[in-house]
């Protein structure tokens, strides 16, 4: 379900056949390897070292299979065969995939869970990872590697945390409302976002459902919607996934009006002249079994908002064989039949690189001859938003 890549990255792109040789050089043909940059890379641990990392116990035991399962799988993705040895592994397989795949990947930290009082909330709290094991990886290899960190803003320390991360070079940092219990609408995170617009750092939060949640009452926070706070700040916001997932209250309808789509939300912050050089997205997971055909296509056929986009690859969930199903996009027209068997073989020897490459084949064939595919400036690192 998981990790079902078989082939050393090593392989790439020598050991290739030549139709996915080919495809992978045609798919990094029109960018500057040096520019190229993924904006969504997790990292997990168990505490290897005093990393710090740790996971909600409910993961490690079959009482709770499910959280057990998703566990089992992430491990397996980041193959890591050892509980005990997490960090190591999980650190030695993303070295291995990025030796070979071009370009610079953005290490997230990950904050806990936390009470409108700023206490943690060990319970709710999946997984974590403090801000100084990305930092600690980037300074081992700038080269591959820049961080991000996590900065729950109801933490007491919350504003000095921001400080520090600036001053060692962090640029942008990582929330996911759904599970960290955040409002981002709420007036208690305006002194975040004050803090954050003096220090320029841009916000990467996620958007729409999250899986991994079960409280529908914290499945409202990834409502991009209510990100329209932090945008009044002054503070540049990247949406991840493209809020692709699930559906939302319009927050400016009449109360009892339908759900819209939370990526439909996201559209009509984009068009809103007000938020043009302050609201991104990212397409980390957009390319997953679960993200409709509809609206890959409307991102597809909107050139006008491709500079607002980001590459995300969501590591390691490109390697989670579970979620990728290439034949979805051939049944929706979006991915031609001959480019299945390539893509394939780059996911068994890079999911990385496969991830990458077929974002670069989705496209949208017109009936006058046209095809809208994804702009190439996407996967260069964005001049607004720098990595470090």
């Amino acid at each position: 379900m998981g990790g079902a890549s078989t082939r050393s990255p090593a392989e790439y792109p020598a050991g290739l056949s030549p139709s996915a040789r080919q495809l992978a050089s045609e798919a990094y043909a029109d960018g500057t390897p040096s520019k190229l940059a993924d904006y969504h890379v997790h990292l997990v641990g168990l505490g290897e070292n005093g990393s710090g990392c740790y996971a909600n116990p409910r993961m490690r035991s079959w009482a709770h299979p499910f959280h057990h399962l998703r566990f089992l799988v992430y491990c397996s993705s980041g193959k890591v065969h050892e509980p005990a040895h997490c960090e190591s592994q999980y650190v030695e397989r993303l070295s291995a995939l990025t030796q070979t795949a071009p370009g610079r990947f953005l290490l997230l930290a990950f904050d806990e869970n936390r009470s409108p009082d700023g206490r943690v909330v060990a319970e709710k709290t999946e997984f974590h990872v403090p801000n100084d094991f990305p930092l600690k990886l980037a300074a081992q290899a700038p080269q591959h590697f820049a961080a991000a960190g996590s900065v729950h803003p109801y933490r007491v320390d919350a504003l000095d945390e921001l400080r520090r991360l600036h001053a060692k070079g962090i640029r942008v940092i990582k929330w996911l409302p759904n599970a960290m219990g955040i409002d981002p609408s709420a007036p208690q995170c305006d002194p975040f976002y004050d803090e954050m617009h003096r220090l320029n750092m841009t916000l990467l939060t996620h958007g729409g459902v999250e899986a991994a949640v079960d409280a529908e009452e914290d499945q409202c926070l990834g409502n991009p919607q209510h990100l329209e706070r932090a945008l009044k700040h002054g503070v540049k916001v990247i949406v991840a996934h493209c809020a692709s997932l699930g559906t939302g209250h319009d927050l400016h309808a009449p109360p009892g009006s339908p759900e819209v789509e939370n990526w439909k939300l996201l559209f009509r912050m984009m068009d809103d002249p007000r938020w043009r050089h302050l609201l991104f997205a990212d397409l980390s997971a957009t390319t997953q079994v679960n993200r409709s055909p509809e609206f890959a296509r409307a991102i597809l056929t909107r050139p006008d908002l491709h500079r607002r986009l980001v590459n995300g690859s969501d590591y390691p969930l490109p390697a989670v064989n579970i979620v990728i199903s290439l034949r979805h996009w051939v049944k929706a027209g979006l991915l031609d039949p001959n480019d299945v068997a390539p893509l394939r073989e780059l996911y068994q020897v890079n999911p990385l690189v496969f991830d990458f490459a077929l974002k670069r084949r989705l496209r949208v064939l017109h009936p006058d001859g046209k095809v809208s595919r994804y702009a190439a400036s996407i996967f260069q690192e964005n001049p607004a938003i720098p990595l470090d």
